[in-house]
């Protein structure tokens, strides 16, 4: 089944190109379109189809996989596709966009005939090329075998949360756990900051903890970017920052007050300043120290 089944990828920053890298992989046709294309073009080497829109990679396409930085590139990248899209191709959403922003995107799906599915992934860079990234999935009963030939390749779980994309029932659920994502991450970088203030040794902490209630392997992995100095990104600051930024804006509109997404979007914006913006989120560590 997967042979005869095409997936245009549109957005290959770190997780599309994981993405789009596993489907083919699998078999699958694949079409891939970046903003910048020299980003996209290696590719090339996994027999996948660099193209330089994203109407080249829609069209005839029957699974269509957006993988954007938010709605509104989501949004741009659709209607540059509009022309070439065809009625009753399956839309996996997988960006993490707000809840608000959902809506625009649903009510393209329904002007242009699509199957619109709102599943937005937990995982990052290292699970994403492993195919082991968990997807949080709202969409109707009679497209979930065709969306599952995509999300069995890239995913080691679908977590399906309801039956109506344009609700956005999946990006509400990955706000949550986005929240404590941030949490750990900017708990991680503050309790290493004042081991430094403090002339503790950082080991000394991570050995207090170790194998504990209070341990957590998201723990140990950025206190390791953190101790190595290096942060090749796998959730970079910027991203982070725009997570936070969503997570607040929910909360907000919600009634709930969100006081640790509020101080985690303010180390996350330091952190961009002082040149991080790149980097893992694990060096909004250094909005720490400073101005």
């Amino acid at each position: 089944m997967a042979d005869n089944i095409s997936v245009a990828v549109l957005g290959t920053g770190i997780m599309g190109t994981a993405m789009a890298r596993n489907l083919a992989a699998a078999g699958l046709d694949v079409r891939a379109w970046n903003r910048t294309r020299a980003k996209a073009e290696p590719l090339a080497a996994d027999g996948i189809r660099v193209v330089d829109g994203p109407e080249q990679a829609v069209d005839g396409a029957d699974v269509v996989l957006t993988m954007l930085l938010d709605g509104p590139a989501v949004l741009d990248a659709l209607r540059q596709a509009a022309p070439t899209l065809t009625p009753g191709t399956l839309w996996l959403q997988m960006s993490t966009t707000g809840i608000e922003e959902v809506t625009p995107l649903a009510d393209f799906a329904r002007e242009h005939g699509l199957r619109f599915v709102d599943a937005p992934v937990l995982g990052t860079k290292a699970p994403a090329e492993k195919g082991e990234l968990t997807i949080l999935a709202a969409g109707p009963q009679d497209v979930r075998e065709r969306a599952a030939v995509v999300f069995d390749v890239i995913g080691r779980a679908t977590q399906w949360v309801g039956e109506d994309g344009a609700n956005g029932a999946g990006s509400r659920l990955k706000l949550v756990a986005n929240s404590w994502v941030l949490t750990l991450v900017s708990g991680a970088g503050e309790a290493l900051a004042l081991a430094e203030g403090l002339g503790v040794e950082p080991r000394d902490f991570l050995a207090a903890v170790a194998d504990g209630p209070l341990d957590v392997p998201y723990l140990r992995m950025k206190a390791e970017l953190i101790l190595s100095g290096a942060y090749p990104a796998s959730f970079t600051v910027s991203t982070a920052r725009k997570d936070a930024r969503l997570i607040s804006e929910a909360a907000e509109a919600a009634g709930v007050r969100m006081d640790l997404a509020a101080a985690a979007a303010e180390r996350f914006r330091r952190a961009e300043e002082q040149g991080h913006g790149d980097e893992d989120g694990a060096a909004a560590y250094h909005a720490s120290f400073g101005g």
